[in-house]
């Protein structure tokens, strides 16, 4: 008996598509840059799924925090670039998911993905208040405005069980230090009571970003992010609770 022989391309799989998951903006775990191997997903028959229908029986992709005890809580850069020298971030990964985010590519280090574990997959810096006080208690410190939430969304959904903003912004506020914070979430309406001492002052500086006003389109861009209406209507009680306030 003969047997037709099988070319390598026989061999091959097809990229499966990537199956898109509801409520979250990454829609594969691809490898961190610094991995050794990578994976992909192929289509190797066994499973027919149409484009018409989604994978509903796939299990929710939950949120998992963890708890990290950072060495230190400020990063310094003196990149003509970027328009401040300080940042504090007191996560790391952000749960609303943004598809477009510069920062994905940092969970690298942590040896996980920067798709779908970068927004599931957050660490939480517990000491945060701790080093903070003790970074600004050091004779030699200099202030400077610390940018609070860079690489991270300070006030992202873990947040309001953790308060580790609040702490960060009490400590601030205590200390006189001048900061900026840029949001996307409704959580900073909690602190105006922290907020509104030091913007009459002109201590802080708050930014609420607004990507588009269509809900459609910043449900795909920004799953978990407050709807854009609820973001105006947080630009709103801001400006009306403090007078000195600014944003973006």
């Amino acid at each position: 008996m003969q047997c037709a022989a099988m070319s390598d391309s026989d061999h091959e799989f097809p990229v499966a598509p990537p199956a898109p998951l509801k409520g979250r903006g990454a829609v594969t775990n691809m490898q961190g840059r610094y991995e050794k191997d990578a994976r992909e997903r192929v289509d190797d028959g066994w499973l027919h799924v149409s484009e018409d229908e989604d994978d509903s029986s796939a299990p929710p992709l939950r949120t998992q925090i963890f708890e990290e005890r950072a060495k230190s809580i400020l990063t310094h850069n003196n990149s003509p670039d970027i328009p401040f020298g300080v940042s504090l971030n007191p996560y790391r990964g952000c749960e609303h998911g943004c598809i477009y985010c510069f920062a994905r590519p940092t969970h690298s280090y942590l040896g996980l993905s920067p798709g779908l574990d970068f927004e599931s997959r957050i660490y939480a810096k517990i000491n945060a208040g701790e080093l903070l006080e003790r970074e600004l208690a050091k004779p030699n410190y200099r202030p400077e405005p610390i940018a609070l939430g860079v690489n991270t969304d300070a006030y992202q959904p873990v947040e309001r069980d953790l308060k580790l903003t609040r702490r960060v912004i009490e400590i601030l506020k205590e200390c006189g230090h001048p900061f900026a914070a840029i949001t996307k979430s409704s959580l900073i309406e909690r602190d105006i009571d922290l907020l509104a001492p030091m913007a009459e002052r002109g201590q802080v500086i708050a930014a609420i970003t607004v990507t588009t006003l269509d809900a459609d389109i910043a449900r795909t861009l920004e799953p978990r992010a407050a709807t854009p209406s609820r973001r105006l209507r947080t630009i709103r009680t801001l400006a009306d609770g403090t007078r000195a306030f600014r944003w973006a």
